[in-house]
Order: C-alpha cells, then sequence, then structure tokens
C-alpha cells in the first residue's frame, strides 16, 4: 500500500480546513484527518490486488 505523500495531506488538510470555515488553532487535527481518509482511500482502491495488501 503506498502511504499518501506530505503534499497530497497538505492539499487535503487545506480543503478539510476550508470546508470547516477556516477555524484557527486546530491545525493538528486538519492533519491527521486528511492523512486518515487517505490511507483508508489507499485501502479501498479497485486497483488493490491481494498481492499488493
Amino acid at each position: 500500500m503506498t502511504q499518501p505523500t506530505e503534499k497530497e495531506i497538505d492539499k487535503r488538510a487545506y480543503e478539510i480546513w476550508e470546508r470547516s470555515g477556516k477555524p484557527e488553532g486546530r491545525e493538528e487535527k486538519f492533519w491527521q484527518l486528511p492523512e486518515q481518509e487517505l490511507r483508508n482511500e489507499n485501502k479501498s482502491s479497485p486497483l488493490r490486488t491481494p498481492d499488493s495488501v
């Protein structure tokens, strides 16, 4: 499984932060959430095979 890159996490975190109204002081939340989302997307990818699990 491919780990999300820092650039992908940054992009997703910014998108979530914007959707949430751009709150200040909760940077850690907006870093952890997209990292987990991206990892979950990789797990459910239709391109995964038993050999790549």
